[in-house]
């Protein structure tokens, strides 16, 4: 896998390129939508909740941002790859190309996008004058250990979605519960402390804590919190692997 994928990035440049183009051809905006999507919901959930948790938590807006960007890219990137190879099913009967090369476009897609959130998040923390820290360049720490967490999960998924088909709807309602216990838009010391031990197995809650802590509060990320996740990650990312790479044949045939 690691071989061919040195030797296919050019198939990737132009796999990303196509669904840049896709997804933004019929639009009088195009990739303005993605400075605009992020910064309404943000608009919205601020209107929404700042009422509830606005005196509990300092600048809501960037704190609902910074949680909510995070778990958009994880969400659509991990969704993106599940539905990949069904997705580009008449391409992979006409040529040969690596079947995860697909599972992998979508997520360099999702980063693209939350890219530009990313330049968005710094946008709404200049204007209502959010403190910028140094330890800012720790948020990389999170966000690489989310991105081979997503490559793992999303092979995982491209695996089994071609297989059973009812994976997607199941997911849809996982990820559900999972935005509500990653604290997007409201503060964990809310939560009773046994559901908040249950809560921090989440591993995108952990991504988003770490981020706010670097980002929004200028402290370094917990040493524990980050161990947790590089171990999820890996874990998840290595399974993901041997699993693609045993039904790799197999997949031409159910699709």
């Amino acid at each position: 896998m690691f071989d061919t994928f040195a030797e296919k990035r050019f198939l990737l440049k132009q796999l990303v390129k196509k669904d840049l183009t896709a997804k933004y051809k019929d639009s009088v905006l195009g990739i303005l939508w993605s400075f605009f999507n992020p910064l309404l919901i943000m608009l919205v959930f601020t209107a929404i909740f700042s009422m509830l948790f606005g005196r509990a938590i300092e600048n809501y807006p960037v704190y609902f941002l910074s949680g909510r960007i995070i778990f958009d890219f994880f969400n659509a990137s991990t969704k993106g790859a599940m539905g990949s190879i069904k997705r580009n099913a008449s391409l992979l009967k006409k040529i040969y190309v690596p079947k995860y090369m697909f599972s992998v476009s979508a997520v360099c897609y999702e980063f693209v996008n939350f890219l530009i959130s990313f330049v968005i998040l710094f946008g709404v923390m200049l204007i209502t004058g959010a403190q910028f820290y140094l330890t800012s360049i720790y948020a990389i720490l999170p966000i690489a250990l989310l991105v081979i967490l997503i490559f793992g999960l999303g092979l995982i998924l491209a695996v089994c979605n071609t297989y059973f088909s009812d994976i997607g709807y199941l997911y849809n309602v996982f990820t559900l519960v999972l935005m509500y216990s990653s604290a997007l838009f409201y503060p964990m010391e809310i939560v009773p402390g046994t559901v908040q031990k249950i809560f921090s197995l989440n591993p995108v809650y952990s991504a988003i804590s770490c981020f706010r802590e670097a980002v929004v509060y200028g402290v370094v990320p917990d040493f524990y919190t980050i161990a947790y996740l590089a171990a999820f990650a890996f874990t998840v990312f290595f399974i993901g692997i041997i699993l693609f790479n045993i039904y790799d044949k197999k997949l031409a045939l159910e699709i």
